[in-house]
């Protein structure tokens, strides 16, 4: 039995894989990062389009 517990002791697969999971989460907080930062400018640039072309008026003099 205490020869198992040495030898889990010195394995080292378990922090090689929490480590790849941990990376692979910080990974994923920078992406939704992005995501929701490039979505709000996306917003704006909507916003903003919106809001010129509903200044444009509707009626006007027609093309011959």
């Amino acid at each position: 039995m205490l020869r198992f517990f040495r030898k889990l002791r010195k394995d080292e697969n378990g922090a090689t894989a929490i480590e790849y999971g941990l990376i692979a989460g910080l990974i994923s907080v920078v992406i939704i990062g992005v995501v929701i930062s490039a979505g709000q400018q996306l917003n704006r640039v909507f916003a903003y389009i919106g809001t010129t072309l509903s200044s444009v008026p509707t009626s006007g003099p027609t093309a011959p």
